[in-house]
């Protein structure tokens, strides 16, 4: 900067209140961040005092004597603080949502504007009539406009008034955008934290309801029972047996009057062979009634129950399919030890029954699975509350993902891996042999081709090794160490992914050779999203703590700057003594002093 004549003629004093007053304003501007960033780690989820906080920081430090801080949904604009002249900040309550109308501040924004500021926004022509008279009438002249946006997408503005016609200076708005980006900080981190209680409260509802299902179970045995009692008393029969059918296979589950021997041979689980009655049903007739099985059985020397029948006195037998759907699930077998067809009205009786066992097998299918259900969903609910409970902290969460993980889908032990991208690192391990502990604890894990982990790499959704003992890739490498240390044999695992980075994966191991169903995957996929949310939670709350820390170290020694001018030594102590704290608490960054 060149001298000018007369700057030898600058009062010294007055260069020394100015840069004090320079040191004062950001010394107070660094407080008031640090305030608002503490007020925001100790209200997660409420977004209340935050924005008051804002508000009133903005107004102090703006020389603003009215603030607002309205949310923008994509069409209306909704008032959600404001502070300072009481008959405007009442009618602004009142107003409630209001659309963006043309040419207003907002809609410049939405188009791109950093900022928008009004020496006098009376004078603004575009302003609807209603607004201006509201403004003019509390006094209002110069305002400051700032957006709140994240990824590029308004979500609200924050509006400071003063009383006189006065712009904002430069560091005036670089505090409001700077208020404003915390102000998104904080509905993001409510968001998330809204959405973990959200996903909680239903998770924890579906499984109290689940379990007052639960404590009622179904008993499918009373009901067969009492179909084939109604039916004999009914429908005139003597015998008669309800058999399911399941995996290509019949099997009597249900019987009455029937001889040990044709029970008993009913109760193995049977291939009908063509031309059956069971097999007529599955090729879609309606029923089949055989008039005479003594008649039929010399006509099907193949029908060895038939024959067995035809010994023990059964003549005429109706077979009555269950269905649902069109999909054959048993039949019901009704018999008569003298020739007597069945009539019209028995054969609709004998439906009907049929029709009450498909409803009775549907609704013991729908208990089993909302009992399985229950586990899953009592399982997250548990997994989230740890979640919930533990902020920050992965490995209580880590560490009941897995136990729940291994319990619902019978594994013997399992892992939970991080993925730095190049190599696994063991974050929780689980029931894992003491051998093979030792082996992971030492190492990371490389994604070696044809293993689990290097399919995950790879970008499958899952991977799945039948028998690890068979693979190329487990017995050829170092991973041999799953079955010689862990007595490993089949693996499933499923990644934890964000979008589409890779953050760890989660596997699971039998000890036996049994592949895991889609439904087992699929729990795990689901505890593999919860990890990730987790991930996510943990990875946002260090970030505001770690902001809030250096914050706070930066009022600190602006602080020790402003209680010792011109003595260096207490701010360079000062100074030193917070970054080494900083880093300490870095794991990126060891400090070995």
């Amino acid at each position: 900067m060149s001298a000018t004549p007369d700057s030898t003629l600058v009062d010294p004093q007055q260069i020394i209140a100015n840069l004090r007053r320079e040191r004062d304003d950001a010394l107070a501007r660094e407080a008031a961040t640090a305030e608002v960033l503490q007020v925001i780690n100790s209200s997660p989820g409420d977004l209340a005092p935050v924005f008051d906080a804002i508000l009133e920081k903005s107004r102090q430090l703006c020389d603003a004597a009215h603030g607002d801080l309205w949310i923008y949904d994509g069409e209306l604009v909704s008032l959600a603080a404001t502070q300072g002249e009481p008959g405007f900040a009442a009618w602004l309550r009142r107003r409630g949502p209001v659309p963006v109308w043309p040419n207003s501040p907002i809609e410049r924004l939405l188009h791109g504007a950093d900022h928008v500021q009004y020496e006098d926004p009376v004078q603004e022509q575009d302003a609807a009539p209603e607004f201006l008279a509201q403004v003019q009438r509390a006094g209002v002249h110069s305002t400051l406009i700032v957006p709140m946006r994240k990824d590029g997408v308004l979500l609200g503005v924050i509006v400071v008034y003063r009383q006189e016609m006065r712009q904002f200076s430069d560091k005036q708005i670089a505090l409001l955008e700077n208020f404003a980006a915390q102000a998104v900080i904080a509905m993001e981190n409510a968001r998330l934290v809204t959405e973990t209680r959200e996903a909680l409260a239903q998770q924890t509802a579906t499984a109290e309801v689940l379990q007052v299902i639960n404590s009622s179970p179904g008993d499918l045995a009373p009901v067969f029972d009492a179909i084939l009692e109604k039916a004999h008393g009914l429908c005139g029969t003597a015998l008669g047996a309800l058999l399911l059918y399941d995996g290509g296979k019949f099997r009597a589950v249900a019987q009455r009057g029937l001889s040990d021997p044709l029970a008993e041979l009913l109760r193995q689980p049977f291939e009908p062979p063509p031309g059956s009655p069971p097999s007529r049903l599955l090729g879609g007739e309606r029923i089949v009634q055989i008039t005479d099985m003594a008649e039929w059985a010399k006509q099907h020397p193949d029908g060895a129950r038939a024959q067995v029948g035809a010994e023990y006195g059964v003549r005429t037998v109706l077979f009555v399919p269950l269905r649902k759907d069109g999909v054959l699930l048993g039949h019901i077998t009704a018999g008569r030890r003298e020739v007597r067809p069945f009539s019209d009205n028995q054969i609709a009786l004998l439906e009907n029954f049929a029709a009450q066992a498909v409803i009775a097998v549907e609704n013991a299918r729908l208990l089993t699975e909302t009992r399985e259900a229950l586990e899953q969903q009592t399982a997250t609910a548990e997994v989230l509350q740890v979640i919930n409970s533990s902020p920050g902290d992965l490995t209580p969460v880590f560490d009941a993902m897995l136990d729940k993980a291994l319990d619902l889908c019978g594994a013997a032990f399992g892992n939970l891996w991080t993925f730095d991208g190049e190599r696994f690192c063991a974050a929780a391990l689980r029931r894992v042999p003491e051998a093979y502990v030792d082996m992971l604890s030492r190492e990371a894990v490389p994604p070696r081709p044809g293993t689990v982990l290097g399919h995950i790499a790879a970008g499958k959704a899952f991977a799945q090794i039948p028998d690890a003992a068979l693979e190329h890739a487990y017995m050829s490498t170092d991973a041999r160490t799953l079955v010689e240390l862990g007595g490993g044999r089949t693996v499933v695992g499923v990644p934890l992914r964000k979008e589409t980075s890779l953050l760890g994966a989660i596997t699971i191991f039998r000890q036996e050779v049994k592949p895991f169903t889609e439904q087992q995957i699929e729990v795990l996929q689901n505890f593999a999203a919860q990890a990730v949310i987790a991930m996510e939670n943990a990875r946002l709350l260090t970030e505001t703590r770690e902001a809030l820390e250096q914050q706070t170290a930066t009022a600190e020694v602006l602080q020790v700057i402003n209680s010792s001018p011109g003595d260096l030594t207490p701010v360079f102590d000062a100074m030193l003594k917070r970054a080494i704290h900083l880093l300490r608490r870095d794991p990126r960054h060891p400090l070995d002093v």
